[in-house]
């Protein structure tokens, strides 16, 4: 069977994100709740992640696997979507019903990659 071209987008996605993580680390860094420690780190980490599953997602020995790791990953970043409504230094920035959205996108991102399952 042949592999859909749009998992080759979502592949594309998670590759770019994943290094604007490495290109402009600050804008990351700066929506990361306090109480998760080692802020860059994390973001360096995530970024790495986020390409890892990318490029395993081209792959069919590893989908299934990237697919499952990009699910966690999303359910994960939930608590910085949370983090992002609930406090208030954000609504300055984005209105509140486009961070609700970026919230809900999560849940339709996860569907997108359980799809492929």
């Amino acid at each position: 069977m042949m592999t859909p071209w749009h998992l080759y987008i979502m592949a594309a996605m998670y590759i770019f994100i994943g290094l604007m993580h490495f290109i402009k680390p600050k804008a990351f860094l700066s929506i990361i709740p306090r109480y998760i420690p080692a802020g860059l780190k994390m973001v360096y980490i995530s970024g790495f992640v986020e390409i890892g599953l990318g490029i395993a997602l081209c792959f069919k020995e590893t989908r299934f696997y990237a697919i499952c790791g990009i699910i966690i990953m999303l359910f994960i970043f939930l608590l910085v979507h949370w983090h992002m409504i609930a406090d208030e230094k954000f609504h300055k920035k984005f209105p509140k019903p486009v961070l609700w959205f970026r919230f809900f996108l999560q849940f339709g991102l996860m569907y997108w990659a359980y799809f492929y399952l």
